[in-house]
């Protein structure tokens, strides 16, 4: 297991990414737009991590891909983007629950990002042939340019990195570093290790603060320079794992080398972020019908508190399905938050978005 010692260095780095994780943290941005910017920069992160691994895609290919209906048939190359933007969401939803990285966690990742290849790519790599070394060789010489560990050591070193994430007190950064390395060293499938490493290592950053609201693509900075990307991790060790990789001398170089790239994504977040907040709410009621702008009015001049949509149908005089209807898009971009009561919607409220730029929308309601 790698072990990381702290530097001036290493804690300059910490502490320049968690200025840019406050900032980020403090602009608002409307529902609609932060959905907008998230959805960009998984796109975003499935071209980068794809390329890394020869994914020959083109950003507009892969664009295209990802909004084309599922039902469709894709090529290989397709397939790929679309199961990492698939991972993507399936993580999103597993940190909202703040869910901890158990084995599971990281086998149901690469079932993604493999989905449609076949069943011995999935899951942990086995036995190899007799005479047949499990390698990862270079497509020019065709030599070994990496020997993993043994298949059958692999459960226990999976074992090994889940204790280590759930029980260190390691700074978050750290342990998303250190399970990227580890992960990609471990080498624990036939195919996807890289992608699921840069997969569990972001979901690492995200449930502990770190995901800087899904806004920008870490992935497209390690796909920068790939050659870099590959040296770091690799640390000029011998090609065999149980020679050192199982726990490198220099884990600084690595370290550093993750945080520098962190530290370019924090950075384009907030750039991303404070740039988007401009013409946040102006945006927002652009995607709003002049009667659902209506209705956001009237609920911001009424109703200050949990409200329920036959007393708007009674202020306005249509029909309750009507109400629900504007209501359902109001949610959509941000205005309004639902209540549920065994999983039905029964109420509603004002989202803090529509609290705290009521004057705002107010005015720009009065000119539209």
């Amino acid at each position: 297991m790698m072990k990381v010692i702290l530097t001036n260095e290493i804690l300059k780095y910490i502490t320049d990414i968690d200025k840019n994780r406050y900032n980020v943290s403090s602009v608002k941005l409307s529902k609609n737009i932060a959905d907008k910017l998230r959805k960009n920069s998984q796109k975003k992160s499935s071209f980068a991590s794809n390329r890394i691994e020869g994914n020959p895609l083109s950003v507009q290919q892969v664009d295209e891909v990802i909004d084309r209906d599922e039902r469709q048939h894709f090529l290989k190359p397709e397939q790929e983007v679309r199961n990492y933007f698939l991972a993507l969401k399936y993580l999103e939803e597993k940190a909202k629950k703040k869910e901890k990285l158990s084995k599971k966690l990281i086998l149901d990742v690469q079932k993604y990002v493999e989905k449609g290849a076949s069943k011995e790519k999935i899951g942990l790599r086995g036995a190899t042939i007799p005479g047949v070394l499990f390698a990862v060789y270079d497509s020019k010489t065709g030599k070994p340019d990496y020997i993993p560990p043994e298949y059958c050591d692999i459960p226990d070193l999976l074992d090994e990195l889940v204790e280590y994430v759930n029980s260190t007190d390691d700074h978050p950064l750290l342990i998303a570093a250190v399970v990227h390395y580890q992960l990609v060293t471990i080498h624990p499938f036939e195919d996807g290790n890289g992608r699921t490493a840069r997969l569990v290592s972001g979901y690492i950053l995200d449930i502990n603060g770190y995901g800087f609201n899904g806004i920008g693509s870490l992935e497209e900075y390690f796909a920068y320079d790939v050659n870099e990307y590959y040296e770091s991790i690799q640390m000029g060790l011998p090609a065999l794992y149980y020679s050192g990789r199982d726990n490198p001398p220099h884990p600084e170089i690595w370290i550093k080398y993750f945080l520098r790239m962190v530290l370019l994504y924090s950075s384009k977040a907030c750039e991303l972020s404070e740039s988007a907040s401009g013409g946040g709410v102006k945006e927002s009621l652009s995607y709003l019908k002049a009667k659902e702008k209506d209705l956001l009015r009237l609920l911001i001049s009424k109703y200050k508190g949990v409200f329920a949509p036959i007393e708007v149908s009674r202020d306005i005089g249509v029909t309750n399905k009507t109400v629900i209807n504007r209501l359902a898009i109001l949610v959509k971009n941000g205005f309004v938050i639902p209540h549920l009561v065994n999983e039905r919607i029964r109420s509603y409220e004002l989202s803090e978005f529509s609290r705290e730029n009521e004057k705002e929308i107010k005015k720009l309601v009065a000119r539209l």
